[in-house]
C-alpha cells in the first residue's frame, strides 16, 4: 500500500482549546493561549491534549486560524511547519518566515477592500453612539495589511451583536452588492472581504506541499461554519462536538 505524508490543517480557538467558561466541568485543564500580559486566556482539556498527541504521531499539524501573528505567538502548542493566520490573509513558511508570494497577492486584494471596510466601520460606530452600545468596530491588520472588521460586546453578551448584524451590516451588504460576508460565532461578529478565506490559503499551502512531497493526504479540523470551507479543501474533515459546525452537521442529524 502506498504511504502518504499526512497533514492536519486545524483551527485553534474552540477547536484545540477554548476559554475557561467553555471548558465546563472538565478537569486537568492546562493553559494553551495567553494575553499580552502573560495571563492565560484559553485552556485545553485532557482529551484535547490526547487528540493533539494522536495527531502528531504520524501527521504534521498546520494551524489555520483567525489569529494574527502576535496572538498566534501567544499560543503554547508545538507547530513546526506552515501556518495560516488572519483568516487566510497571512501564510508563514516553516521556520516562521512570511510567504512573500501569498502576501503580495493578499495585499492587492485587501487594499481594494479597505474603503468598504472603513465605510462599514463608520456606520457601526455611529449606530453604537446612537444606541449606547459600548463596543466599536475594530479593523484587524497584520504585516501592514488591513484584513477585516470585528465587533465584540465588552460584557461578552453575544445577543447584543444581533441588532448590529441585522440592522447595520446585513442591510449594508445587501443594498450595495458589496463583496463582503459575515462570520458570526458567539461573541464575535466579523465582516470579511470575500477574497479573505482560509480555504484559499489552505489550498495554496496544499499545492506547495504537493510540490515538495508529491501526493499527500490532508485533514481539516474546525469548529465554525466558516471553517467548513477550508475543511472541504482537504481529503477528510474532523468536527469537534458541541461546536457551531457540529450543531449544523452531526448534531442536526
Amino acid at each position: 500500500m502506498k504511504k502518504y505524508q499526512k497533514f492536519l490543517f486545524a483551527d485553534l480557538d474552540d477547536t484545540l482549546f477554548q476559554s475557561r467558561e467553555k471548558c465546563g466541568d472538565s478537569d486537568a485543564l492546562r493553559p494553551a493561549a495567553f494575553l499580552k500580559d502573560g495571563s492565560p486566556i484559553s485552556y485545553s482539556t485532557e482529551r484535547q491534549r490526547a487528540f493533539i498527541a494522536f495527531a502528531q504521531d504520524g501527521m504534521t499539524m498546520i494551524p489555520a486560524t483567525a489569529r494574527n501573528l502576535n496572538a498566534f505567538g501567544r499560543v503554547d502548542l508545538p507547530f513546526e511547519s506552515w501556518a495560516v493566520l488572519d483568516y487566510g490573509g497571512v501564510v508563514l513558511q516553516p521556520g516562521g518566515a512570511l510567504d512573500q508570494h501569498w502576501h503580495a497577492h493578499m495585499q492587492g486584494a485587501m487594499q481594494a477592500a479597505l474603503p468598504g471596510l472603513r465605510e462599514l466601520a463608520a456606520l457601526i460606530d455611529a449606530w453604537a453612539e446612537r444606541t449606547g452600545f459600548a463596543g466599536r468596530a475594530r479593523l484587524i491588520e497584520d504585516f501592514d495589511t488591513p484584513f477585516y472588521l470585528v465587533v465584540k460586546d465588552v460584557d461578552k453578551i453575544a445577543a447584543r451583536l444581533v441588532p448590529i448584524e441585522t440592522e447595520v451590516v446585513a442591510p449594508w451588504i445587501a443594498a450595495g452588492g458589496h463583496d463582503y460576508f459575515i462570520h458570526r460565532n458567539g461573541n464575535n461578529l466579523a465582516i470579511l472581504p470575500n477574497a479573505l478565506n482560509k480555504a484559499h490559503a489552505v489550498q495554496y499551502v496544499i499545492e506547495r506541499l504537493r510540490e515538495q512531497h508529491g501526493d499527500i493526504l490532508t485533514f481539516g479540523m474546525g469548529d465554525s461554519r466558516s471553517d467548513a470551507r477550508f475543511m472541504a479543501a482537504c481529503d477528510y474533515a474532523i468536527v469537534p462536538p458541541r461546536t457551531q459546525l457540529a450543531g449544523l452537521t452531526l448534531e442536526a442529524l
